[in-house]
């Protein structure tokens, strides 16, 4: 029998990533101990820990344990990126092969419990695979600021004397092999770690609240790009949720996922599943899709809401809204979802989104968006030829300047475009960029060390034109001088410091 597209569906996505009820209070057995913190002793000086508590409980409980078990005892720091983290926990680095290193932990599993902390310098944070829900004993410290990661990695503590922070980049400093791994790994070995109130630690240093990402901001203003010239395809996903594409064991195994931050019962997810049409239309897939169903609701109770067939960006599109309660880890879920089908000449897309009943709507907006943003590469590429294709959103697809790209588009339509002399600056500066645009987003596209070249370059301009969302231009005149300013600071980067560096290095010669 065809297997059922919607069920597979629903167990890949809510296979590990349906969190357990988080705990209000930590215990760490077999002493109880009030505000409790880590102390990591090294042979380069010790790193003391506090924690989050109420941002990640689970995460907290599970550290405190395993440090008073002694499970980290004898452990490296096993994968040191200096000017990204060090990460250790590992119990395969005790005595086992350096090739399995990285691959150790408990039996025990952590549901993720992503938040709003920033992954800035000194933050603890637990390490996982392409599986959210994966943590077990490995961790990892921020050494400089890794904003990228936030809210896609469970942050759960902090160090907190300035001992730990030169400890921090003396392990950093070390030597280190092709994979990361210390050449001396002696000098990076936990000796011991122990668990004391934070009243035994005279030198903390005066902490205030974590950096956190504005909450304030409405859900919509943050995307990332997804571009796959595999699939022949782009869309973006909201800003900060997991994007992943897992393997593709069975015809209707997602070709991509993204998943959210659990507020409520379950992890929000959007998947992206890629079927070929074999010369079906539209309606046979409608046909086929209902007769699937059909069984699904009769013998899981699942409730077909709406279903009706639309378009989207000129393509046929059917969608259905359905809600049901599926089972995941003994327990039940009340789930909604939406799944949009759009049809192609090749393939058929299948984009769906699932949440909790109570939740569904807080992120629907988003998936909307995702739907909206989808298209083909090729019909792109075609249209570039046509109006001259952008090198600098096939330079940022799915990099960490992708949101600042989407923030740059909208304070050219809201603002920029708002003013006679912006719309006549824009009107050029096209003529001339698109000029040349498509021959080098083209040379991007074949060659991703080109990509990231082109990406290193248009950086500075980025960072210059983000400036304008933080004027405030009420007029023509304050368009005119802050335009002519941004442009005067691009030529002095981009033109005048090369000149007189390089003279400056002539005349030493």
């Amino acid at each position: 029998m065809k297997k059922i597209i919607l069920a597979i569906t629903f167990s890949l996505l809510f296979m590990g990533i349906v969190n357990q009820t988080t705990a209000q209070s930590v215990e760490v057995n077999p002493i109880k101990i009030m505000d409790p913190v880590v102390i990591i002793e090294t042979s380069l000086g010790n790193i003391t820990i506090g924690f989050f508590p109420n941002d990640a409980p689970k995460h907290v409980e599970n550290f405190l344990k395993l440090s008073t078990s002694g499970f980290y005892d004898g452990t490296l720091f096993h994968r040191i990126i200096p000017g990204f983290m060090i990460q250790g926990g590992d119990p395969n680095t005790i005595d086992g092969d350096s090739s399995t290193w990285g691959t150790g932990g408990p039996d025990e599993r952590l549901d993720a419990e992503f938040n709003n902390i920033k992954h800035n310098r000194g933050i603890v944070s637990m390490a996982r695979s392409a599986d959210p829900n994966s943590g077990g004993s490995q961790f990892f410290i921020v050494h400089q600021n890794s904003n990228f990661l936030d809210e896609q990695y469970t942050v759960f503590g902090r160090i907190i004397t300035e001992e730990s922070f030169e400890t921090l980049d003396k392990i950093a400093s070390v030597s280190t092999g092709s994979r990361d791994e210390p050449i001396n790994p002696e000098q990076v070995r936990i000796i011991k770690v122990s668990v004391v109130p934070r009243a035994d630690i005279p030198d903390l240093i005066e902490l205030t609240e974590p950096d956190r990402i504005q909450t304030n901001v409405e859900p919509s203003t943050g995307s990332q790009l997804f571009e796959s010239e595999e699939h022949d395809i782009a869309f973006s996903a909201p800003a900060g949720w997991l994007l992943q594409q897992p393997e593709k064991t069975q015809e209707n195994t997602p070709d991509v996922v993204a998943v959210g931050p659990k507020v409520g019962t379950v992890n929000p997810v959007i998947s992206l599943t890629i079927l070929p049409t074999n010369g079906k239309i539209i309606d046979d897939i409608i046909s086929e899709k209902n007769e699937e169903l059909q069984p699904l609701a009769e013998s899981r109770g699942l409730n077909i809401i709406s279903q009706e067939q639309i378009t989207i960006n000129d393509k046929d599109a059917y969608v259905t809204n359905a809600q049901g309660v599926f089972s995941a880890n003994g327990q039940d879920y009340d789930v909604k979802f939406k799944e949009v089908i759009i049809y192609g000449s090749d393939n058929y897309y299948t984009f769906s989104y699932s949440n909790g009943v109570d939740d569904f709507d807080s992120q629907i907006e988003r998936f909307n968006e995702t739907i909206d943003s989808f298209k083909k590469l090729s019909e792109d590429s075609a249209n570039s030829e046509e109006n001259g294709g952008c090198l600098i959103a096939t330079a940022t697809f799915g990099s960490e300047l992708a949101p600042q790209v989407q923030q740059l588009r909208e304070l050219r339509d809201n603002t920029i475009l708002e003013t006679e002399s912006g719309t006549a600056f824009m009107s050029g500066f096209n003529q001339l960029y698109y000029s040349f645009s498509p021959t080098i987003a083209d040379l991007e596209r074949e060659s991703p060390l080109f990509k990231e070249i082109v990406k290193l370059t248009i950086t500075p301009m980025l960072s210059s034109l983000s400036i304008l969302k933080y004027a405030e231009i009420n007029s023509e005149e304050e368009m005119i001088s802050y335009g002519v300013g941004i442009i005067l600071m691009n030529i002095g980067m981009y033109f005048v410091a090369p000149t007189i560096i390089i003279y400056k290095i002539r005349k030493l010669n």
